[in-house]
Formats: structure tokens, sequence, C-alpha cells
């Protein structure tokens, strides 16, 4: 454009504040009919709003919880993992042969790679939910959960000791009755006192404490802070049913020794694996493979798609609220007819007209995101308060939330623009 252009009084009008005042003049003027219009353009933006800060908030929150219990885990376990029960086992699952603690020390003396290889048995089912768990005063645990283990467990869940000792491999050897807990459950078997030294019950068995977990958080509905985890060799000897079958047997928890190179350890452990299991090479796995990277990806990729399943609703309704702006933008436009053949009589072009009722469109939608956006952050501050969850609408998704809907101004505005435009002045003049 040239500069001759950009001194022309009809283009500096067209850009200027004047377009922006007449149109915030006419929001003003028609209140109602104004709020109306937007609803679509405020539920929409609060929608898209709203969502986002639920997705980044879960999203936060699980990588945090997965950082927490471990981000280069890699677990060896009998059955796929299920996330809420999941229905009976699938045929070829429940054929699978049982992991053994031979497995684990197998990984752990012809893997390379492994920084610490955890033997892991948890006591599941009617014998976990039946098991009291009490101080001798009397006091009892809110069902924690129960683990056999081995002094690699600290390491390979990222668990660390707060107060006391962790499990020793002569723990282990012995079949000592000691035991770690979690703070949730030292809170409830010895409110604010030291557990350290002091002895819990488990179904009328006497284990000494020996060490004190530091808090860690849930993952998935498992508290890791209501735990209690004794040698795996004494678990044994408690519960021989479930080394013999009575359960989905051993985990086996492994950590790299470099966090790059974890997916080179899992191909090494499990080609270790297949080895001792006799499977040939068309052969699937038949055990499990839990990788905290793995797990992190499949539950984004489902808030991924809630996400995406509500920001399509989102955009129905801001389709919705754009045609509801066309329609109030034509009637505006035949309300003021006199007004333009006015304006046009006065030597305003018709640029000068398209850009006052495009700018008025525009200001129109641009008012309607920002009270979506604000109801949208209304409602993720609501639920952060109340629930505790860390809602957070990230900038980029208010930006888009504004930009989305001026250019909704921008697309259904131009239309009735140019119609008002395209007015001939002397019978623009004449309509009454």
């Amino acid at each position: 454009m040239s500069s001759a252009a950009l001194k022309k009084p009809g283009f500096l009008r067209a850009i200027g504040w004047e377009n922006v005042r007449f149109a915030i003049r006419a929001i003003v003027t028609q209140k109602l009919r104004s709020f109306l219009t937007l609803l679509g353009i405020i539920a929409g933006v609060a929608t898209v709003i709203a969502m986002v800060s639920f997705v980044a908030g879960f999203n936060n929150a699980v990588t945090e919880s997965f950082t927490s219990f471990g981000a280069t885990l890699v677990q060896f376990q009998k059955y796929e993992p299920r996330h809420g029960g999941g229905g009976p086992l699938p045929e070829d699952q429940k054929r699978r042969r049982d992991l053994t603690i031979e497995d684990a020390e197998a990984l752990k003396r012809l893997g390379t790679l492994a920084a610490a290889v955890s033997q892991e048995r948890y006591l599941f089912g009617p014998i976990g939910a039946t098991l009291s768990v009490k101080s001798p005063s009397g006091q009892e645990g809110n069902g924690p959960t129960i683990c056999g283990t081995n002094p690699d467990y600290a390491p390979a869940n990222n668990s660390f000791v707060k107060d006391g000792r962790f499990l020793s491999d002569a723990d282990v050897s012995h079949s000592a009755r000691i035991c770690v807990v979690g703070p949730e459950l030292a809170t409830a078997l010895y409110d604010k006192r030291d557990p350290i030294g002091r002895q819990v019950l488990l179904g009328g068995i006497p284990f000494t404490i020996v060490g004190l977990l530091e808090k860690k958080g849930s993952l998935f509905g498992g508290d890791a802070d209501n735990i209690l985890i004794m040698p795996i060799s004494t678990f044994d000897e408690m519960w021989p049913q479930i080394k013999n079958g009575g359960g989905d047997t051993i985990h086996i928890a492994t950590i790299p020794k470099d966090p790059a190179r974890v997916q080179e350890m899992t191909d090494q452990e499990v080609a270790i694996l297949r080895a001792r299991r006799g499977l040939k090479a068309n052969q699937p796995n038949d055990f499990a493979i839990f990788t905290s990277e793995g797990n992190l990806k499949a539950f984004q990729e489902i808030t991924g798609g809630i996400a995406g399943a509500m920001i399509l609703i989102a955009g129905i309704a801001l389709l919705v609220g754009g045609v509801g702006v066309m329609n109030i933008m034509l009637v505006s436009v035949t309300e003021r007819t006199r007004e333009i053949g006015v304006r046009k009589a006065l030597g305003a072009t018709r640029r000068d007209i398209a850009s006052q009722f495009l700018v008025e469109a525009v200001s129109l939608t641009g008012v309607g995101g920002a009270i979506g956006i604000a109801v949208g952050l209304g409602i993720a501050g609501t639920v952060r308060l109340i629930f505790e969850f860390p809602a957070a609408a990230p900038l980029w998704s208010i930006v888009l939330g504004f930009g989305v809907s001026t250019a909704i101004g921008l697309v259904f505005g131009l239309w009735p623009a140019l119609k008002a435009a395209r007015q001939d002045p002397i019978e623009a003049l004449r309509y009454e």
C-alpha cells in the first residue's frame, strides 16, 4: 500500500479507535441482545479453558506421581497391568508360568545395565483384606499394603528412609521379623510418636519397626504412604500359599544405571527372561512389562482423547455462537440502514462502512471471549480450591481462546460488513 493511501483520512478512521467506540456503544446500547448473542461464544471458550486446565493439571499430577515413583522404573510381572479391576483374566494370561525369585536373581547376576533389581511380593485378596495390623495398644492400620522384598526395593521404587534404616541382606537371609513402614501407617499406629524400635502386630505376630519411609503420595489408587515392607523370605514363611501359586506371583522392579539407557536395559532383561523361560523367537512374551514412561503415555493419550472430545463440543458451541453473531449483525445492518446512508452522504467510503461493522463484530466476540476466559478460569480455580486438584490453564490456552473468539467475529462478521458497505446511499437515506 502506498504512503499516499496511508494518509487518507478514511483509512485512518478505519483503523483508528473510532470504530471501536462505535462498537462498544452498540454493545452497551443493546446489552441483553448482545449477551444472549454471546452465550455460545462464552460457553465454548469457557469449556476450552476449563478442559485444558483440568487436562494440564491431571497430566502434571500424573507426571509428578510417576517421577516420585521412579521415571525409569521397568517392572516385570505375570499379568498385564489392569486398572479398575479389568474383569476376568484372558485365557492366555491364565496359562502363563509364574515369575520366580530365581528369575530376579538371574537379572541381577546376568544384567549389566541395571542399578537395582527388586523382588517384590504383595499380600492381595482375601488374606490381605482380613489381616489385622495393630500396635500393641490396639491402634489399627487402615488396610495397609503388605510387601515382601529385598534391599533393592528402595532405589528401584524411588523410596527412601526418613528415619531408621531399610532392609538389609542379613534381614532377608535370616527371615527377620522386622519391617519398614510408610508415614500414613506410622501415624495410624503411633500418632505423632517415633515408631522406630516399636512393635506392630500382623495377625497377632510381632514385628519390630526399623525404618520410616519419606512421604511419597499415591498413584492410581495405590497409596505408597500406607505400606508395610518386610523381607521377602519372612513374607514367604508367613504366607507360603502365595509363593506356591496363590497370587500373581513375584513382581520384579528394575532401574537402569544410566537413565538414558532404560530401553537398552529393558531389551537386555527381556532377552534374559525369554532365554530362561525357553521362548522361541516367534513366541510372544509370557510375562508383562510395566514401564512408567509407557503408562504415562497411555494415560496422556486417554486425557488427550477426552480433551479432544470436549474441545469438539466447545467448537460446536463456538460455531453456533458465530452464527448468532452473524445474525445479529445482519439485523444491526438493517436497523442502521439510514445511518449508513448518512455516513456515505458525508463521504464515508465502502471500506469505512465495512470496517465499522467488522470491528463491531470482532469487538462483540472479543468481549464474549474475555468473559468465557474469566468463567473458565473461575471454574478451574473453584475446582482447585474445593478439591485440591492442580487445575491450571497454560498461557497458550488463554491466548488461543481469545484469538479464536475474535477470529469468529472476523469470519462471521464479514458478510454483514460487506452487505452494509454495498448499500446504495440514496436508497439507504430513503429507508424508514
